[in-house]
């Protein structure tokens, strides 16, 4: 690399401000930097089993909270990928160990689609599409946060779009689902932001 760019540990020891956070998938195929051609320091990254937005987990809170409100990101991609793992353990009734307590968390979004899900005979097309699911409710879950909200009634931003990446054939497919103000929420998911801020 310093044969290529002698300043390049240079500018990364001078800090971050990466545009966009990036929730995504632990599985090891699908590394953020990589799938958007970014260079290190260009994308703040936090992943877990299936790319899932708990409304309980500190550790993904703490990285939203860092990206949103220190680093400022302009966007924040949530992105899928098909033949994830979780979502296929999901589908199932096997259980797995621990991993079964956060699993249990996609079998919702299950719960939520079962009727489009079920019309799919297709048990790879509804996986795909259960992946696809999965990724649009954790866009929404990542509205519904205060930390969001608050900073889309500062300046309507970081941007939220729910992306699902094809390991067969490296092509991300857009869900065009992009959100960036909470009337874009049921208004009972809508927090009064200016009081929150006070």
């Amino acid at each position: 690399m310093l044969n290529t760019d002698p300043e390049y540990f240079k500018r990364l020891a001078d800090g971050q401000k990466p545009p966009l956070l990036w929730i995504g998938c632990a599985d090891s195929r699908v590394p953020a930097n990589e799938i958007i051609g970014a260079l290190p320091g260009e994308v703040f990254v936090h992943r877990n089993i299936a790319n899932m937005v708990v409304h309980t987990d500190m550790n993904m809170l703490s990285v939203l909270d860092y990206a949103v409100n220190v680093l400022e990101v302009q966007h924040v991609i949530v992105c899928g990928h098909y033949g994830c793992g979780g979502v296929r353990a999901a589908m199932s009734n096997q259980q797995f160990g621990l991993i079964d307590n956060w699993i249990r968390h996609i079998k919702d979004v299950y719960r939520f689609h079962q009727e489009e899900l079920e019309e799919i005979t297709d048990l790879k097309a509804r996986e795909n599409r259960f992946v696809e699911l999965n990724v649009i409710e954790q866009v929404y879950d990542l509205s519904k946060t205060s930390i969001i909200q608050n900073s889309w009634s500062k300046s309507k931003s970081p941007y939220i779009h729910g992306w699902v990446y094809d390991i067969g054939n490296g092509l991300i497919r857009d869900l065009n689902v992009s959100i960036n103000e909470n009337s874009d929420l049921p208004k009972v998911y809508q927090f009064d932001a200016v009081e929150a801020l006070k």
